[in-house]
């Protein structure tokens, strides 16, 4: 019973060993595909998502200022514009008009 108790000890210590040089195995796998998708996205240039949404953000406030500031031309338009008159008939007038 002694020697199938050591056996099993030595098959769990093996396959313990197996797991951990297994879970290396994956952490360095992870390492270098991580180090493999920064490389290919600084080489594309592309923008990182802090910047993005930093400039998200700009531009949207912006489009509330233009938006406001759209409104405020018309108002202005609208109060410069000359607001038509009626014109009184002289006699003159009703006399070419009959």
């Amino acid at each position: 019973m002694q020697t199938t108790s050591r056996v099993f000890d030595d098959i769990a210590r093996l396959a313990s060993g197996a797991l951990g040089t297994a879970q290396g195995v994956k952490g360095e796998m992870d390492n270098l595909v991580r180090q493999r998708i920064e490389k290919l996205v600084f080489e594309m240039d592309l923008v990182p998502r802090e910047e993005f949404d930093a400039l998200k953000a700009m531009l949207v406030r912006l489009s509330d200022v233009v938006e406001a500031q759209e409104a405020k031309i018309a108002e202005l338009e609208a109060a410069q514009k000359p607001k038509p008159t009626a014109r009184k008939k002289t006699a003159s007038t009703a006399k070419n008009a009959d």
